[in-house]
């Protein structure tokens, strides 16, 4: 874990390439970790829960956030508003790492306000199976369809801003590859960089009235 608080991950994807699947799996994986849970103004799907996948609100409640100045970061995708809330990251709690959906615009302000924060870019195998995941939803209708297979070439073109791509072909394999993403994020020097250092002092003497038993005597014993 991390001695600077929790890791920020970023996971986006266009529509349809497993994001919400792949997600879902990292947090039954690494214990501590918390799901960041955004604003938006598009209607709940079946069996989504207000609070749980998102907060769902009408455009005038989400505007009227906006001038409270209480997002993080916000953008319009597919017609509908997202936003994440700045209460995220300010909850009482410390959990090992936040995860946050969002898109590119959403991950390029979130990367600018915490810069520590990893960002992840998921792509599905072709666009040929894209639509067909697209197309097997079934809240989605043509329109809705199309305009998300639209969006998803002008979102895959933003793939350089990330600090890892991966190719969610199949669901098993990219689960490992997101979860070894994280828990090689968490080993990071800069992220024990802390730690490293307390241990150093108190070896030095420097974390108590006195150096540690095992040094009392001058160097510490041979390895047996």
């Amino acid at each position: 874990m991390s001695s600077e608080g929790p890791l920020p991950l970023i996971v986006s994807s266009p529509s349809g390439a497993g994001k919400t699947t792949l997600t879902a799996r990292l947090l039954k994986e690494i214990p501590q970790l918390r799901f960041s849970v955004s604003h938006t103004t598009r209607k709940p799907r079946q069996n989504e829960q207000n609070g749980r996948e998102y907060h769902f609100v009408d455009r005038q409640q989400f505007l009227g956030l906006i001038e409270q100045g209480a997002f993080l970061e916000w953008a319009e995708v597919h017609g509908n508003l997202y936003g994440t809330g700045k209460a995220e990251l300010d909850r009482g709690e410390r959990p090992r790492g936040i995860i946050f959906d969002i898109d590119h615009q959403g991950a390029r302000q979130i990367k600018s306000a915490e810069p520590d924060a990893v960002a992840v870019f998921i792509l599905p195998p072709s666009m040929a199976i894209l639509e067909q995941r697209l197309r097997g939803r079934a809240s989605e209708d043509e329109e809705t369809v199309q305009r998300r297979f639209g969006v998803a070439l002008r979102e895959i073109e933003h793939y350089g801003m990330f600090d890892y791509v991966l190719v969610n072909e199949e669901i098993e394999e990219a689960t490992k590859q997101l979860v070894s993403i994280f828990r090689a994020e968490e080993c990071r020097r800069h992220r024990a960089a802390r730690h490293a250092e307390r241990l150093l002092a108190e070896g030095r003497g420097f974390g108590g009235s006195k150096p540690p038993a095992v040094f009392a005597g001058g160097a510490p014993p041979s390895p047996k």
